[in-house]
């Protein structure tokens, strides 16, 4: 856990006031507690991640629920109104910024979109449903994406259409 928490913090460029770290602390706490033995000592760390989930949620904005396996380093650019599934899962170097929803398209379908690795979300997007985004790929801001998105694309619009993305030159 804490090499994890060391990471997440050289991704946040060492700002410990960084609210996103602080969603990603209490995330990793989270994580580690479903190891503690005996399980009365884990239910008693359950409570003080259940207090300081919702003091995150709060204060921050940010709902990151322990229950999405999320890669190295991920990083919440700017706190406020980002909602992140349970369901979901992240691959490495992902990246979100404020406003971000990652969810459900129906409560009755339980699935949440899947990440690859490099993953850029932009501001205001709405990423949303049992979708796939793979490798490499950038969402604008306040793009609404409902489909897969292949490997080095971008994702762009109300819905969203997508684009290959050109190589940086």
């Amino acid at each position: 856990m804490f090499e994890q928490i060391r990471q997440d913090l050289r991704a946040h460029q060492g700002d410990w006031g960084a609210q996103g770290f602080w969603a990603l602390l209490v995330y990793r706490f989270g994580r580690w507690r479903y190891q503690v033995r005996p399980a009365l000592l884990r239910k008693l760390f359950s409570l003080v991640y259940r207090v300081l989930y919702k003091v995150v949620q709060i204060v921050t904005g940010i709902e990151l629920p322990c229950e999405v396996p999320i890669g190295k380093n991920f990083v919440i650019e700017h706190s406020g109104g980002i909602v992140v599934s349970g369901f979901a899962k992240f691959g490495d170097n992902c990246r979100i910024r404020n406003g971000v929803v990652i969810g459900l398209s129906r409560v009755s379908d339980p699935c949440a979109p899947v990440f690859g690795n490099n993953v850029d979300i932009g501001a205001g997007a709405k990423v949303l449903g049992n979708i796939r985004i793979g490798n490499n790929v950038c969402i604008g801001a306040n793009a609404v994406v409902l489909q897969d998105v292949p490997d080095n694309c971008i994702a762009v619009g109300v819905p969203a259409s997508i684009k290959i993305r050109k190589p940086c030159e």
